[in-house]
């Protein structure tokens, strides 16, 4: 450590940033190649961020009767064609592997008295979801955190990267703070993934979210990185009287008397009814849900019929939305994979997991456990790419100018004398997107009207954040990089002039093809945020030679 500014300097071929699923593949992947490898969480790598939550795995194997055909043309039509079929054709041919890896490191899955894994079809006869058996719910992510350590990677905990280094157009490193102490950590790297995980503005219903404060994309971003469009969203949902989920944290395996269960999604089995007593759409189980919003709850909210209530053995119990206020549907948002390598835009910049903006499940989330597999695969593409190309460079000297420019930016909330609580910023935020019919159903004027809240957030409040200590100062980036999403999120929303998936325009109720068939994708220009529509290839259309009304069951009220 440098005693005079308090900075650790720390050298490495290849620096992973986030240590949930798709930030352990990378690090043990990337050191496999012979790579050295740093790993750095803003958390405890093993217990941070989604990856302990899950316990569904989607693994694709021929020898078990599938079939890639079936599997795609399936994803194709629930995803409403606007999944990039690169990648998730490669996540379902990688997924196996990445199974059989685990396996080997000492994950345990559940079998059937067979001693084969079981399998569970989602939806039947289509595709097929593995389940994690952990004796409490998360011990798998400790194993990954085991295995990477084993492999020989350095791993930091609770340091927050806040910015990225910059050379000659290249990304070298990055730059964090302790948040137990005051100092400064300074990564030089020949190659950085970034594995920060989902986008969230800490809502007080999913208990994985409310460290993933969108810190990854959002440093790209500064950085020039381009990002995917955010307009696709999660539609995840909340009991009253149960809000943060605790019994969930409980594990799958105890017994936790469904009187407590929180929903986190439709409830299969137990139709939610409105304040009306009428039934809610229920997601089906079939492969008949292609077009199924998961917006029903906010249609009926608009309709004036809430509350919503999910049955329960002491009576209903009333549901709300909004549970991952802030968050994309899973692989709709993140940093653009400019090559099949996870490359971003940036050289020397990767990105995996839900940070990696690959759109492989499209306009909703079609593909049941794709969201672990998808963080494995995408992890083990980026590393191994990551320290081919790392290994492939001599020497790296980052000019002091750039590391000083990161500094100044980290500590600036710090320095000032006055300024804006981030708590009362980010409070600020939440009330501001929250709202049903901001974030969920939308239209262009209220859509509009919030955006000239959130620029002025960004005009006049983030700039004057204040931090009087190390908790503060996470506080403070972690509200500039939700503003920052927030930004993105209504740019988004008010570019992508249809209805499609779960992104639903009460202005422009329909599904718009071929002119909606694209990505939206985001890059700064000239200090202003520009929003580019992308064209999905056009082999990779649906059939319109038939009405579009014949071809898509429309799902939208107003249409």
């Amino acid at each position: 450590m440098d005693a005079s500014t308090g900075e650790n300097r720390l050298h490495a071929d290849v620096l992973v940033i986030g240590g949930g699923i798709a930030g352990c593949f990378a690090a043990i992947k990337a050191r496999e190649q012979g790579a050295e490898v740093i790993l750095v969480d803003k958390g405890f790598a093993g217990k941070s961020g989604q990856t302990p939550y899950a316990r569904g795995f989607m693994a694709f194997n021929p020898e078990w009767g599938h079939e890639l055909d079936v599997w795609l043309n399936y994803i194709n039509k629930t995803s409403e064609y606007v999944n990039n079929r690169y990648w998730t054709e490669i996540t379902i041919k990688e997924s196996y592997a990445r199974y059989q890896d685990l396996v080997s490191w000492g994950v345990r899955f559940k079998e059937g008295d067979d001693g084969q894994p079981m399998r569970y079809p989602v939806p039947p006869g289509v595709t097929a979801s593995l389940e994690i058996d952990d004796g409490s719910r998360g011990e798998y992510a400790q194993i990954l955190r085991r295995q990477v350590q084993k492999s020989g990677v350095r791993i930091l905990d609770r340091i927050m990267v806040a910015e990225l280094l910059k050379q000659g157009g290249r990304i070298v490193g990055a730059i964090g703070f302790p948040l137990d102490s005051d100092g400064l950590y300074t990564f030089i790297a020949k190659a950085t993934i970034i594995c920060a995980g989902a986008c969230g503005f800490k809502p007080a219903g999913y208990p994985p979210i409310v460290q993933l404060t969108c810190d990854g994309e959002a440093m790209a971003y500064r950085a020039g990185a381009e990002i995917l469009g955010k307009e696709f969203v999660d539609t995840h949902s909340t009991r009253m009287d149960t809000p943060i989920g605790i019994p969930n944290m409980l594990g799958r395996n105890r017994d936790v008397p469904d009187d407590l269960r929180v929903l986190v999604g439709p409830a299969r089995g137990k139709p939610e009814v409105n304040a009306e007593g009428t039934k809610l759409p229920d997601r089906p189980v079939d492969a008949s849900h292609y077009g199924y919003t998961y917006l029903e709850r906010e249609f009926e909210a608009h309709a004036g019929r809430t509350p919503i209530y999910t049955p329960t053995p002491s009576g209903n119990k009333q549901v709300v939305g909004g549970a991952c206020l802030g968050m994309s549907l899973r692989k709709a948002d993140g940093i653009w994979p400019a090559n099949t390598d996870c490359g971003s835009s940036l050289p020397g910049l990767y990105a995996a997991g839900d940070a990696l903006g690959n759109m492989q499940n499209g306009a909703v989330y079609a593909l049941s456990g794709s969201a672990l597999a998808g963080g494995a695969v995408t992890g083990t593409i980026a590393g191994v790419a990551a320290a081919r190309e790392a290994l492939q460079i001599g020497s790296l000297t980052v000019d002091e100018q750039e590391i000083i420019r990161a500094r100044q930016a980290v500590h600036a909330p710090q320095e000032r004398q006055g300024g804006f609580s981030p708590r009362w910023v980010t409070q600020l935020l939440q009330n501001t997107m929250m709202p049903y019919f901001i974030s969920y159903i939308k239209r262009a004027d209220r859509l509009q009207a919030t955006l000239t809240i959130v620029e002025f957030m960004q005009e006049h409040l983030v700039p004057r954040l204040l931090a009087r200590d190390p908790h503060e100062l996470r506080l403070a980036h972690e509200t500039k990089n939700m503003v920052l999403s927030a930004e993105m999120r209504l740019r988004s929303a008010l570019f992508r002039t249809e209805s499609r998936g779960n992104h639903y325009r009460e202005d422009y109720p329909r599904r718009d093809d071929p002119d909606w068939l694209a990505w939206v994708k985001i890059r700064e220009e000239q200090g202003k945020m520009a929003l580019i529509k992308v064209p999905v290839p056009r082999e990779w259309w649906p059939d319109l030679s038939t009405p579009c009304q014949q071809r898509y069951p429309f799902r939208f009220p107003g249409e």
